[in-house]
């Protein structure tokens, strides 16, 4: 089990399952959210994802044009997870979680990044991640 939380500790995550890929995004959304260059993130699928803590919700359109929600403390800041929502309001199957919320670094060690999304807005001074799938755009996901 994957286990972490934000920088004050008052939201925590639990993961049970196997992550469905490891991914760097680099498009905008995902620089404002984390300060940096891009987003280094897990897909994990909703079902076994647990959040102790009340984390506030940020809902806005992506870059995809996906309504999303992005959770973050509302105490401290840290930016956690984020989640497509369906056109009937539900949550979508998988959720993003931003890896460097888990507290064991062995998870971030074990996970490379096998893709790495909006490619076409990676910075020009950064070079892609060799053997990991490149994707100008979102990772097709069943």
């Amino acid at each position: 089990m994957a286990v972490g939380g934000c920088f004050c500790g008052k939201v925590r995550i639990e993961y049970s399952g196997q992550p469905l890929a490891s991914a760097l995004c680099h498009c905008l959304d995902c620089r404002k959210l984390t300060g940096g260059p891009y987003s280094f993130n897990f897909i994990v699928q909703t079902a076994d994802l647990h959040v102790s803590g009340s984390p506030k919700e940020v809902p806005k359109t992506s870059d995809s044009g996906n309504a999303i929600k992005n959770y973050f403390c509302p105490d401290c800041g840290t930016p956690l997870y984020g989640l497509k929502i369906k056109p009937n309001g539900d949550r979508d199957e998988t959720t993003v979680i931003r890896a460097g919320i888990f507290d064991n670094v062995r998870i971030l060690h074990e996970r490379t990044p096998v893709v790495e999304i909006y490619t076409e807005q990676r910075l020009k001074w950064l070079s892609p991640i060799e053997g990991a799938d490149q994707f100008t755009g979102m990772l097709p996901l069943p």
